[in-house]
Order: structure tokens, then sequence, then C-alpha cells
């Protein structure tokens, strides 16, 4: 849709069919070694008035049996409550068949709001956030620059959780590179167990242009695992989840793709995963892996 978006925007993959509302521009943590998904942006919000006035445009060009919304950029949960509330008053308002707004959050800017700002923001439509543990090991998290220690991020999803907004939580194999691969595993296990998310979602790390992980690892600092290895990181992080989550490791980036209902799911999930070890499940070739 592109009335109002300044290029390159990203959203989910379970937002393809969803209305792109860009009311921040960038990311305003931007600083994650791993990520260069907004690093030709400088970050702002958006004016309130020209937000919206791009929902009316929107309106306009799409009609008002919108459904779904999501709002970009990185980490628009990062403007205060009563923006992000007038923001979803006007979308209800343009949209009267509205059933569900999403968003992307870090643990930052879910802490800074209030329970009853974020019961209040779910009254108003605010019905999913997805956000990047990446990785539940402190050691991990504070060498790529995530401004969040697994924690924060735990007790951040945790509050979404008890407001009634569902939760999307994404860790990254390979992150922690060979050296600490099995710990990443265990204590990424860990926090999901203890933040017990509606949806955990596995991608595998793909070094990309621009950002300072991908220059460590061309100069060898930081030695990725191979495919096998990540099949045995992923292994070792299904074996240690113990909540109710809905798992997916079907992204692009994955070699192998596997979904399920965990813990229910996990017997045929680690057989999976044994047969690809094994050599019983191919995987899937480099050309056909991306972001």
């Amino acid at each position: 849709m592109p009335f109002a978006l300044e290029p390159p925007v990203f959203r989910p993959p379970s937002e393809a069919d969803s209305l792109i509302l860009q009311v921040t521009v960038g990311c305003s943590h931007n600083r994650c070694t791993f990520c260069s998904m907004y690093r030709s942006k400088q970050f702002r919000a958006k004016p309130l008035e020209q937000v919206r006035a791009e929902i009316l445009e929107a309106r306009a060009e799409s009609g008002r049996d919108v459904r779904r919304v999501f709002l970009a950029d990185g980490d628009a949960m990062c403007l205060s409550a009563s923006r992000l509330a007038a923001i979803l008053d006007a979308l209800n308002d343009a949209f009267p068949r509205l059933q569900r707004i999403g968003i992307y959050a870090n643990a930052r800017d879910v802490l800074s709001k209030s329970d009853e700002e974020l019961a209040d923001l779910r009254r108003r439509g605010l019905k999913i956030l997805y956000t990047g543990l990446e990785s539940g090991d402190d050691e991990t998290l504070a060498a790529v620059e995530k401004g969040a220690t697994a924690a924060e991020i735990v007790e951040a999803v945790r509050r979404a959780r008890a407001a009634g907004i569902a939760t999307s939580v994404m860790v990254l194999v390979g992150l922690a590179g060979v050296t600490r691969s099995l710990e990443h595993a265990r204590r990424s296990a860990q926090a999901i167990n203890a933040m017990a998310p509606n949806y955990t979602a596995l991608l595998t790390y793909t070094p990309t242009p621009h950002s300072p992980l991908a220059g460590r690892v061309a100069l060898g600092e930081v030695v990725l695992p191979s495919p096998r290895e990540s099949i045995v990181e992923i292994r070792e992080f299904v074996a240690a989840v113990t909540c109710e989550t809905y798992f997916t490791c079907n992204h692009a980036s994955n070699y192998v793709p596997l979904t399920g209902r965990l813990p229910r799911a996990k017997a045929a999930i680690v057989a999976a995963l044994d047969s690809a070890l094994d050599g019983g499940v191919p995987l899937k070739p480099e050309f056909l892996r991306g972001l």
C-alpha cells in the first residue's frame, strides 16, 4: 500500500494480508548488531494529524472493510499510550469491521506503560504484539546490543499477556555462534517457558549487509553453526520447552520447516529433527533460504 509508506517496510509473515500503517519511521533503538532493517532510516514518529490523514487515505483506497492493521515501523510501541490510543481510535472509526491491530514492540516500550495503559490499548483493538527475544542468554544479548536482558523481555511479555494482548516471540537460531550454541538454546527455552507466549517463532540468523555482526562473521571473529549444528541447536531448544505455545520454525531462513503446538507436538518435532540429523529429511538448499 504505497500511499504513505517510506521504504524499506517490514512486517511479520502473519501480517501478509494486513493494511500496513506506518506510524513511526525506522527503529528508535536501531543498534542490534545482527539487524540491518532500518539502518538507512533516521528514526522519527509521524505527527498524529499526518497519521489520521493517512488512515483516511487508506480507507479511500482500501474501503471500510479492512479487518487487520499492522502498525509499522520497527517499534511503534515506543509511542506514548495516549498517542497509540488516539491512533487505535482513528482506525476503529475508519474501519468498523476491524478485528485486529498488531505491532512490533521491544521490552523497554512495553515496560514503560502501566498495566492500565496496556489493558486500555487492548480494549481499543491492539490484539497482538511481536517481540524479539533473540536469545535467552544474557551474554549473547549483550554481545548483539539488544538493549534488554532476558528477564526484562520475559516481564514485558508477561505483562502484555496479562493485559489480554497476544504475543509472538522470535528466537534467532545461531545468534550465539558455535561457542555458545547449546547454552543459547537452553536459556532461550527457559525464557520461553517463563513467559509462555502464544506463539514462538524460530528463525535462523543470516548475516545481512550493513549489519555489524555480518562484518564480524566475514572476518571470522564469529563462527556461525553449520546447518547440522543449527538443527542440533533447534533440537536442544524444543526438547527444553515445557510451556504451551504454538511453535513455528517454517521461516524461509530455516533448514527444516516445522510447526506444531508445544508441548503436545514435541515428540513429533524432535523425531523430525532427528531424522534430519540422520539424513532422512533433506535440508533446504542454501539457494532457497532467505530473509
